[in-house]
This record gives C-alpha cells, sequence and structure tokens, in this order.
C-alpha cells in the first residue's frame, strides 16, 4: 500500500498596527437609532504586530499551534479565518503553525491584542491566495476577541462598533495633523479591560456622546486641531468615572500649562497623549516644556510622534496575496527620538 501523498506546506505573512488609545469613546446611535457602544481611535504608526502562518494541507483544522503559547485570541482568530477562507476558496481547511512577533506593550489600550488577531488573520488568508475584506477580517476579529479595535481600516477617521465589528460612520479623510506626547498613568501598570467597573448608561449620555461626535465631524472636516483636542479632553474626563486616574487632573493641568489643544487616553489601557497642533508658533518649546512638566508629576512619558494627513493605506498593501516575505511596519515620523514603549 503507498503512502498517503504528501502536500507542501504553504506560508502567508500579515502585519497590523498598533494605535494610542482613542479621541472618542462612549454610546452612540446607529443608522436605525439603536444605541451601540463606538469608539474613534489614535493611529500611530510604528509598532505592532507580525505573523506567519505554515499552513499544512492534508492535516486536520484543529493541529493548530501558535507561538509563542498563549496567545488565545490570536489562535481562535487563526482558526476562524482558517475556515472561512477554505470556504472562500475551495480548498479545504488545513492546520498550521501561527508565529506572532512585535513590539505592542501589553494592557496600555495600544490594541495589543486586535494587533495580534489582525495579523494572524492577514497571515492565513495569505497562505490562501487571498486578501479578506476589512469588514470581513472585522466580523471575525469580533468573535475571536469579542470586541476589537478598528486596525483592519485603511487610517481614516471613523466611529467604529467594537463590540459588533462595523463601522457606524466615516468622519472624513484625514484627522488634523496632530503631534503627540505619549505617556503611561499609572506607573504604566497594565489594565485588566474586563475588571474594570460598568457604567450604566442613560439617554443624558447618548445625548453628550452625540454632541462630542458632531464636534469631532466638525473638527474634521475643517482640519480643526483645536476642536479636536476639545474633542478628546471631554471624552477623556467622561472616563474618569471609571478608569479614575490619579494623574488625571495633574495631565490635563499640563497641556494647559504647555498650550496643547488637549489630552487623550486610552479607555481600557494606561497610555495617554498631551495633543498639539504642529503648525503653532514654538510648538517644540511647548513640547520640551510639557516633557519637563510630566516629569516633575512623576508621569513617565513613551514616545513623541506625529500623527499623518495621509492614509495607512499604503503602509498595509503588503498583504496581497503574492506576498510571502516578512511585513515591515512602517515608521512613524518622529520629531524627537521616541522611547520604546517597551521599556514600560
Amino acid at each position: 500500500m503507498s503512502p498517503a501523498p504528501r502536500h507542501p506546506s504553504v506560508s502567508g505573512t500579515g502585519h497590523a498596527p498598533c494605535h494610542h488609545g482613542e479621541l472618542l469613546q462612549g454610546v452612540f446611535r446607529d443608522g436605525d437609532g439603536r444605541r451601540c457602544a463606538g469608539l474613534v481611535t489614535l493611529p500611530m504608526a510604528g509598532p505592532g504586530s507580525t505573523a506567519e502562518f505554515v499552513r499544512r494541507p492534508g492535516t486536520p483544522p484543529e493541529a493548530l499551534t501558535v507561538v509563542p503559547a498563549g496567545r488565545t485570541k490570536a489562535a481562535r482568530a487563526a482558526a476562524l479565518a482558517v475556515a472561512a477562507c477554505a470556504e472562500r476558496s475551495g480548498r479545504p481547511p488545513a492546520g498550521g503553525t501561527l508565529r506572532l512577533t512585535g513590539d505592542v506593550p501589553v494592557g496600555l489600550g495600544l490594541g495589543s491584542s486586535t494587533s495580534d488577531v489582525i495579523a494572524a488573520v492577514r497571515a492565513v488568508a495569505a497562505s490562501y491566495g487571498l486578501r479578506l475584506p476589512p469588514g470581513t477580517v472585522a466580523r471575525l476579529a469580533v468573535r475571536a476577541e469579542r470586541a476589537c479595535d478598528p486596525l483592519m481600516l485603511d487610517g481614516r477617521p471613523v466611529l467604529f462598533a467594537q463590540r459588533e465589528g462595523r463601522i457606524l460612520e466615516t468622519l472624513g479623510p484625514a484627522l488634523p495633523p496632530l503631534l503627540v506626547v505619549g505617556c503611561a498613568l499609572g506607573g504604566g501598570a497594565p489594565v485588566d479591560t474586563l475588571s474594570l467597573p460598568a457604567h450604566e448608561t442613560d439617554e443624558h449620555d447618548v445625548r453628550a456622546c452625540e454632541r462630542l461626535r458632531a464636534l469631532l465631524r466638525h473638527a474634521v472636516a475643517t482640519g480643526d486641531a483645536r476642536l479636536l483636542g476639545e474633542v478628546a479632553t471631554a471624552s477623556a474626563a467622561r472616563g474618569q468615572r471609571v478608569l479614575r486616574h490619579p494623574e488625571f487632573d495633574a495631565l490635563t493641568a499640563v497641556a494647559r500649562r504647555s498650550g496643547a489643544v488637549g489630552v487623550q487616553i486610552a479607555h481600557s489601557g494606561a497610555v495617554a497623549g498631551v495633543l498639539f497642533d504642529p503648525a503653532a508658533p514654538g510648538v517644540r518649546h511647548r513640547v520640551r516644556g510639557c516633557l519637563r512638566a510630566l516629569r516633575a508629576h512623576d508621569i513617565p512619558t513613551t514616545r513623541t510622534f506625529t500623527t499623518s494627513t495621509t492614509s495607512l493605506t499604503a503602509k498595509e498593501t503588503p498583504h496581497g496575496p503574492a506576498h510571502r516575505g516578512g511585513d515591515r511596519p512602517a515608521r512613524s515620523r518622529t520629531p524627537r527620538r521616541p522611547a520604546r514603549l517597551s521599556a514600560l
């Protein structure tokens, strides 16, 4: 009896960025008038997750291992992606090995788990010669981790329903340019999102969030960095009803004295940012003063970076079917040498 034919393994790679917390988060109305949790993230080029999936045709789909072990959300995402890609391609589902690498610190609110999940889904899709639409990736990510950040999109500012994996509104083509002085509250200690106390929302909360949504839409349409900062600060202040960072008052005071346009925080983490208009006179002097003031308040700084008016689409283009090499994370345009987030 001749042995069963051996099928060569097929590999694919995928990359996903992280973000720097939220500019706006709350409860909003969707197109049908239904209450829906939503958020707008602050994109950050540079750190991210890269995945390689080595698919072994002929093996059962449950024979799937993840390196490093313990990345259970990425493992679930890979298994879901195998089933989806097998159905789309007409090829049988198969197991394999998923290897994850990256430099996104865990627990700070930078979207580390979503970055892993999206990179895993893209790697599996590439091994099948596919590129899944962002909406499909979002639905798989939500199934894998219950809620996800909009890192599978092209960097446009969107109000995203993180528990449903869908866009509630595209706010415009790009955020106003910002210079962000990143820092970590609570000494940079990781935050367990699931341990946070729940806040019961009411109609007053919805109206307040909708007002901020309208202001943010106007800030994006007019390129108004100062209005964007006001929205982010208001959203961050509302988040303190749950997060209760003891340094929050000091952070906002530093922002005011430094001539910043506002602050933003990760609503499920420790990372925060002081926001500056990069076109403002004397911005470098203001940033240096901000850094000194944060250190004086024992608030560790992490990374100073600028957002870009260009879409992140070009930075995600290596995920096509023909790509088999390692993805290279794009570098942020930093006016100062960045501190490593992983140092926290």
